[in-house]
């Protein structure tokens, strides 16, 4: 009688309340696109969709009812390719941004807020900033060692460009990282130097700024908890359910699963192990483990194929549009020579892992496309879903190449945004600037794509993001190629269905469907009631495994 009455009791205490969302627009984003009337939560999956007599008589007289009041409900945002937890660094270094992001404009600006932090930096250690754009500045150059060690000659101090791609540091800097003028370039990276006097300048490409990334980057362990807590602050306010780790170190393949289990990220992740990472575990490290993979998993292999197209470091078959120097023939170069990603894509492949490399230049998409045609050739790609990270100057043939091998191009679509003015006078001209990100044409080929923020590049802004791909105007309000506009339904799938079949996980998430987990997002409307107003829209509430995690009025 005791047990049984123990069983009972126990019975009782695990229920969960069931909840039904209505009164108000319910974007399913399931293979209909259907809007209904209700949506069921009972614990952390969607017990119940459709009419709300329906959803009623399923949840009982017992169950909370969530009036939505006209506002729209729709599944949670699903990060398909970021830097979590990037966006909390500007929790602990400077702010360089430029607007429409940040408010420095000239180098003058930069430095006052560089000796600003170094005022309340212990004496010798690192000064730390992230975000400058050397198109965007008043001066139009990158700062120098020299405009630097105005900042201070005592401290080391580094500085990451916006892309992520470029870095600069001071003369300290240099001396700790054991750099001069008779340092040879590294494979895939480059030390730039005065043009006279062979000295070098101070600015890091690609590969050059790893140990900068290493030794500036690399937070003590209360830092690192603060930019946890703050990315995933930044996150869950933007309605991001599921957040997404492009190259994890090998330590950050440890601690993510700990906190997520301790409820210290609130938010479920998708890490993808860089390339050093993945040779550990290759060469026998300990394998990563997790306590839920509805919570923490492994996704794919990171690799980097070429730089940023911003930073002149994107890999292009033909000519910049204004070349960074005096060469008129000058189109970036590989990170990767072609033999290399061919082994490693192969390797990893292998090993059973998911593969994502990333490219902006059409010529790094060359030798992507060749390293999976060879590796998945035409029929093992489909199930394999390999990945081209960024894909921005994504050319027709290459997205038929894509089509015919299964591979899932996700655009860096905000580039529209944020740099679209500057790609078309600057970097690639108006024909190729028209055509970036091109998602329109993949639409109309049937290739599967998703879109991406690419945070801490640029704010976390799945609303923001959904609307540069609907409208493709330039900060300045230009139309950049219109005709690869997509309707705002089909960019909402990219950044929810579309972007959890990329991650293998659209059984489980996504969408709005019965079974699935209870991860959703409260708007002030729908994305589908107003394209050009999109950006505008609200998150009112973030529920992630049927528990909010965030509510606007609680800041």
């Amino acid at each position: 009688m005791l047990v049984s009455t123990l069983v009972l009791l126990l019975a009782i205490g695990g229920c969960s309340q069931r909840t039904v969302y209505r009164g108000g627009p319910i974007l399913t984003v399931d293979a209909e696109d259907r809007i209904v009337e209700a949506v069921g939560i009972d614990g952390d999956e969607i017990g119940a969709v459709g009419s709300e007599a329906a959803v009623r008589a399923w949840a009982g007289p017992g169950a909370r009812v969530v009036d939505l009041a006209g506002r729209a409900l729709v599944p949670g945002f699903i990060d398909a390719h970021g830097h979590f937890p990037g966006e909390g660094v500007w929790a602990t270094v400077a702010d360089l941004n430029p607007p429409p992001i940040g408010d420095l404009e000239t180098m003058e600006q930069l430095i006052a807020r560089l000796r600003s932090e170094a005022a309340d930096t212990p004496k010798g250690e690192w000064i730390r900033g992230m975000g400058y754009d050397d198109t965007l500045i008043a001066e139009r150059r990158h700062p120098t060692r020299n405009d630097l060690d105005r900042v201070s000659t005592e401290h080391p101090v580094g500085i990451l460009h916006i892309s992520g791609h470029l870095g600069v540091v001071n003369s300290r800097g240099l001396e700790l990282l054991g750099w001069n003028r008779d340092t040879k370039d590294m494979e895939g990276g480059v030390l730039r130097r005065d043009p006279e006097t062979g000295e070098l300048t101070g600015v890091l490409e690609e590969n050059a700024i790893e140990p900068l990334q290493q030794l500036v980057a690399a937070p003590g362990a209360l830092d690192a908890l603060r930019i946890v807590r703050e990315a995933s602050r930044r996150a869950v306010a933007q309605g991001v359910t599921t957040a997404q780790t492009g190259y994890t170190p090998t330590a950050q393949l440890r601690l993510f699963p700990w906190l997520s289990r301790v409820g210290f990220i609130p938010l479920r992740l998708v890490l993808w192990p860089g390339m050093e990472a993945a040779d550990e575990v290759l060469a026998g490290a300990d394998p990563f483990t997790t306590y839920d993979p509805d919570w923490v998993r492994i996704g794919a292999i990171k690799l980097v194929a070429d730089g940023s197209i911003q930073g002149y470091t994107g890999y292009l078959s033909e000519p910049y549009h204004v070349p960074p120097g005096d060469d008129p023939s000058y189109r970036g170069y590989p990170r990767i020579p072609a033999d290399e990603l061919l082994e490693r894509v192969q390797r990893y492949h292998a090993a059973g892992w998911q593969v994502a490399v990333h490219g902006n230049g059409d010529a790094s998409i060359d030798d992507i496309l060749d390293a999976y045609e060879a590796t998945f050739g035409a029929t093992d790609g489909p199930a394999a879903r390999p990945i081209v990270i960024h894909a921005q100057m994504t050319r027709d043939d290459q997205l038929d190449r894509m089509k015919a091998l299964g591979v899932i191009p996700s655009f860096f679509s905000l580039h529209t945004y944020y740099w679209g003015d500057r790609h078309r006078d600057l970097f690639m001209g108006p024909e190729r600037a028209a055509r970036m990100s091109p998602a329109a044409s993949a639409k109309a080929r049937g290739v599967t794509f998703t879109i991406h923020c690419d945070a801490p590049v640029v704010p976390m802004t799945p609303l923001k993001l959904i609307w540069a791909a609907v409208n493709r105007r330039s900060s300045s309000g230009a139309e950049i190629g219109p005709a690869e506009r997509i309707d705002a339904a089909s960019a909402l799938r990219a950044v929810t269905i579309d972007a959890a079949f990329q991650h293998f996980e659209e059984q489980r998430k996504g969408s709005l469907e019965v079974g699935k987990l209870a991860d959703l997002v409260i708007l002030s409307s729908s994305p589908l009631e107003d394209p050009a107003g999109i950006d505008r829209i609200e998150v009112l509430e973030t529920v992630v495994g049927g528990k909010t995690v965030y509510r606007a009025e609680d800041g």
